[in-house]
């Protein structure tokens, strides 16, 4: 009876299910970065349910808790912590597992709408300069090599003289600088489609140049656009991390990963997990995007498929 009834339950499952199964198999995903970037996501949507400790909230009586999930593991009996903050507080008593959570919203918001504003401009005039060429693939060009030879913290500190602080300058700076790595790479792939037969038979139909672009080129770099941005996500939160460390970005006390970093340098062999804390979050978001972006590229690349 025990044996019909398994027979009938495998029957009877879906079998989009059984099929969503099977190509996960085959896609051999790499949950430790997925799970990380998953962790990530959860924490910038749902930060207001996560936590309901306001990270600006300043309480000095509860200033340089550490960490109770490890003191207590060493045994501190002594050692000046609460569960209320398993994380422990910083030099003027805001909750670290809070600000920890808000600077995931914080890096989330400014690398996804920089990355995003970057992505739209560098793969335009990518595909711009790669189909057309001539004067109009120089010119774009020497504007993308004079954007990358520019060093993207000068930028930075350029706009924030000019229009001061603030998250939408971060933005502005990140951007200025994201394109052209963009550009770069569609412009490259273009120029080999370009010169497909699928491409000239358009042309001696007559299609015009902006469908040949978006009917028959844009398709066949959507691999090459989503390998760039999955390995430019992690260099762009490192990127804002680091602008707000030298405080070009937001406002101190707010979080922000950079400016937890910053705010504990100073204090840093007494209240050792001001900087370390938000230092490892960094680490294992960049990581854990660059590992992600290595088996996209891997799996979407027909010759290493082959291989």
């Amino acid at each position: 009876m025990a044996a019909v009834t398994s027979v009938t339950t495998t029957a009877t499952r879906p079998g989009w299910l059984r099929q969503m199964r099977t190509k996960t198999r085959r896609l051999k995903l790499p949950w430790i970065p997925v799970a990380i970037v998953s962790t990530l996501v959860i924490c910038a949507i749902f930060a207001e349910v996560l936590t309901s400790v306001d990270p600006r909230e300043i309480n000095m009586l509860e200033a340089r808790m550490s960490p109770a999930v490890i003191s207590e593991f060493f045994g501190g009996a002594d050692a000046n912590y609460s569960w209320s903050h398993p994380l422990g507080t910083d030099v003027m008593g805001r909750d670290m597992l809070s600000r920890l959570i808000y600077g995931a919203r914080t890096s989330v918001l400014i690398s996804l709408v920089a990355l995003s504003f970057g992505m739209v401009v560098g793969t335009t005039l990518g595909l711009i300069a790669g189909y057309r060429g001539k004067w109009v693939d120089a010119l774009v060009m020497r504007f993308a090599d004079a954007a990358l030879g520019f060093p993207t913290i000068l930028v930075a500190m350029i706009i924030v003289v000019l229009l001061g602080a603030g998250m939408l300058n971060i933005v502005l700076a990140v951007m200025l600088t994201v394109w052209a790595r963009f550009a770069r790479m569609i412009r490259g792939d273009v120029l080999a489609i370009r010169e497909l037969d699928f491409v000239t038979q358009a042309k001696i139909a007559g299609v015009s140049a902006h469908m040949i672009i978006a009917r028959h080129i844009f398709p066949n770099i959507v691999n090459t656009l989503l390998v760039i941005t999955s390995l430019q996500i992690g260099q762009v939160i490192l990127l804002e991390a680091s602008l707000s460390f030298l405080g070009l970005g937001l406002p101190p006390g707010e979080a922000a990963w950079g400016i937890m970093v910053a705010e504990g340098r100073t204090v840093i062999v007494d209240v050792w997990w001001l900087s370390l804390l938000p230092g490892l979050a960094i680490t294992i978001v960049v990581l854990a995007f660059n590992f992600f972006g290595d088996w996209m590229r891997d799996t979407m690349d027909p010759k290493l498929r082959r291989a």
